[in-house]
């Protein structure tokens, strides 16, 4: 008999799966530029989903993991090392406290999975812009990138989960790689990068292991030839993608894990934000030089986050105050970039000369 977390797994997953499918045989059966209105609109949608999820976990979060007392309450809490007091003998009162922490941690780990997400946002639209990918078929590509980061991103979370429930020092690791990465993105924010499409490792890997048809235009991923099944361009982007994807995983995964060990709670706010990458991709992909202040803001999270993991024996940041610490940061970021906007004149001067 199946017991209440893989109950909870399964129905999670038929729920992502069906709004998949609603999406691409819905909203998307064709190839089609994805306008701001249309990436506004669906971008509403999701965060408003991942919202009422959250919500759900509020008022039922106890169900995850089947908490029947506060025996199984306290070895939960142990467990995933959740920093709430047990009330003695109220169970009722302890599980509302729970329940509420819980529910923190899934939006804050949203919320820096969101984030984290926009500095994917510019390797993704350099990799289209690189490979020459028309814009009608970007949707295709992402969404089709989002079922492998589904995958991928079960097998990283619970791999990483059960790795941090036997070797508590990985949190250590994990916070020296975001601060690392944090001060890479800060020293490198600047930094034009190019990609070389013909020596791209994944791109040297499937010339060499796959039949590629460089030739074909035709928006699909496959194509057949003379009886034999080719693989086109617009497969090996895909692979690029969901390689980035890996890579991307490395830092945004454990960055969760800082907030929460709750495998469950870091598998649902990762993967709510991820379905919500496309709709981003298209809003904020032309203003996205706008915000010149965004990646040193993503940059200091990190570098908090890494901090937080590296002192966490010795200082308890509460998921409240890690919730604000990230909002905080956020916000700053967005607002200096907006009141404090890149002198034109300067940046018309560097392209003449």
């Amino acid at each position: 008999m199946l017991n209440r977390e893989v109950f909870i797994f399964i129905g999670f997953i038929i729920l992502i799966v069906t709004i998949l499918i609603i999406d691409l045989s819905v909203f998307n059966k064709k190839n089609h530029v994805v306008c701001f209105r249309e990436a506004l609109g669906f971008t509403i949608i999701w965060v408003t989903s991942a919202l009422l999820f959250g919500t759900l976990i509020y008022f039922f979060g106890q169900y995850i993991h089947d908490i029947q007392n506060i025996d199984e309450l306290k070895e939960i809490v142990q467990k995933y090392s959740h920093p709430i007091t047990i009330i003695e003998n109220d169970f009722d009162r302890s599980l509302q406290i729970y329940r509420q922490n819980l529910a923190l941690e899934y939006l804050t780990g949203y919320i820096i999975e969101y984030s984290l997400s926009v500095d994917n946002i510019f390797v993704i639209l350099m990799i289209f812009l690189s490979f020459g990918i028309e814009q009608k078929y970007y949707h295709k590509v992402l969404f089709w990138g989002i079922v492998g980061a589904i995958v991928m991103r079960f097998l990283f979370i619970f791999l990483s989960a059960a790795l941090i429930q036997k070797f508590d020092w990985i949190m250590y690791f994990f916070g020296a790689l975001l601060i690392f990465t944090g001060l890479k993105i800060f020293l490198e924010r600047n930094k034009k990068e190019k990609i070389n499409t013909a020596n791209h490792y994944i791109v040297r890997l499937a010339n060499r292991f796959l039949p590629v048809d460089t030739s074909d235009n035709s928006g699909n991923f496959f194509t057949r030839k003379n009886g034999k099944l080719f693989v086109t361009a617009l497969f090996v982007v895909l692979l690029v993608i969901e390689f980035t994807d890996v890579i991307f995983a490395v830092d945004s995964v454990p960055a969760i894990f800082s907030i929460t060990k709750d495998p469950f709670i870091v598998y649902f706010s990762n993967i709510f934000a991820i379905i919500g990458l496309r709709s981003l991709f298209f809003l904020i992909s032309s203003i996205i030089d706008k915000f010149r202040f965004l990646k040193i803001g993503l940059s200091v999270l990190l570098i908090f986050i890494g901090l937080k993991m590296i002192i966490h024996h010795f200082i308890e940041i509460s998921t409240a105050q890690s919730l604000v610490a990230v909002l905080t940061i956020l916000s700053s970021s967005i607002l200096l970039s907006v009141f404090i906007p890149e002198n034109e004149n300067k940046v018309k001067g560097g392209i003449g000369k």
